[in-house]
């Protein structure tokens, strides 16, 4: 399969809060972070996303409160979801 990404990804394991307008707050681990976006990890049970839906993330357990990030979903596999970066 051909990789024709345009930002390389960078693993990264970290707890983010996702807060979606109709299901409230999940806590997700991401897997791994690029210019882009990030993929996040997510069981069945919190399957409540949908392609196309915004929701808004904000990285947790730092020494200083992380910015709220808005993103959308774009791709689902079966470890979890892929979040693009919304830039306004």
């Amino acid at each position: 399969m051909d990789n024709k990404r345009e930002h390389n990804r960078t693993p990264l394991k970290v707890q983010l809060r996702i807060d979606h307008p109709l299901h409230g707050q999940m806590m997700v681990t991401t897997r791994d972070i690029s210019d882009s976006g990030v993929f996040v990890v997510i069981d069945d049970a919190q399957r409540l996303l949908q392609i196309g839906e915004r929701v808004s993330g904000q990285v947790q357990g730092l020494p200083i409160e992380a910015p709220v990030v808005q993103m959308e979903v774009v791709r689902f596999e079966p470890s979890g979801v892929a979040l693009i970066f919304q830039r306004d």
